[in-house]
């Protein structure tokens, strides 16, 4: 169920040709590093192109300069220090419009944004955000030994033991969704001291590198993400150039 092409024409090869068994198929771009507010844009873009049946589902991964966003049922008082402070440090706090609470996005952290028409899947909001889930919970074990669980309560995530690895916070609209996932792998885990993260002021934060003891490949990292992302969700994941 994994293309790792990673060629700009795939897309238009297919739709000139035609799939032969009409496989599901979502497109995968490697933003590199983006600013927040630009990788929100994307987002917006392709989800109103989704909705108006101009455009594919797709899979944005990327990284964030460090920023700090607000979701939905964010608190204030889950900012521990003082607005100026992170101004000072040229650090935005944004609010948006996904669910959940405060949460930071900085770099080597996994950030995907998936885009996809749940009413052409499955239009189910808890299986998706298991699907979701089950990516990560999937990695660890399959690739790391590692085993991790999502919380059986109403907080959505990854957890090793009482930390998270994975934060999900999702906004659909009419059945699109946009806004994902964010895994810690090789991120720096003192600025989540700033916040309480996720407003779970009981649980800590960990990263794939704190687990393994050591740096990780976030080429690989994001390869084997898509290809269980591909396995999970039933579909051929098509690499473009982020052109």
């Amino acid at each position: 169920m994994l293309l790792f092409e990673r060629v700009d024409s795939k897309l238009s090869l297919y739709r000139e040709w035609g799939f032969p068994y009409n496989v599901p198929m979502i497109r995968v771009i490697d933003l590199g590093t983006v600013e927040y507010e630009e990788a929100h844009r994307r987002q917006l873009e392709i989800r109103d192109a989704v909705i108006r049946g101009e455009g594919e589902d797709t899979l944005l991964l990327l990284e964030h300069p460090p920023v700090l966003t607000m979701g939905k049922r964010g608190a204030a008082e889950h900012i521990t220090l003082p607005l100026e402070y992170f101004a000072s440090l040229g650090i935005k706090v944004i609010d948006v419009e996904r669910g959940g609470d405060v949460t930071y996005h900085g770099p080597g952290q996994l950030v995907g944004y998936p885009i996809l028409n749940l009413a052409e899947r499955e239009p189910d909001l808890h299986n998706y955000v298991d699907r979701l889930e089950e990516v990560f919970i999937r990695l660890l074990s399959d690739y790391y030994a590692i085993p991790a669980d999502r919380d059986t309560g109403k907080y959505t995530g990854v957890y090793v033991g009482n930390n998270k690895l994975t934060a999900i916070g999702i906004a659909v609209k009419k059945w699109v969704t946009y806004h994902g996932f964010a895994c810690n792998v090789n991120t720096d885990l003192a600025p989540f001291q700033w916040i309480v993260p996720c407003g779970l002021a009981d649980r800590g934060v960990t990263s794939l590198e704190k687990l393994t003891g050591r740096t990780q490949d976030m080429d690989l990292v994001k390869e084997r993400t898509v290809s269980l992302f591909g396995e999970i969700f039933e579909d051929d994941m098509i690499w473009q150039t982020k052109d």
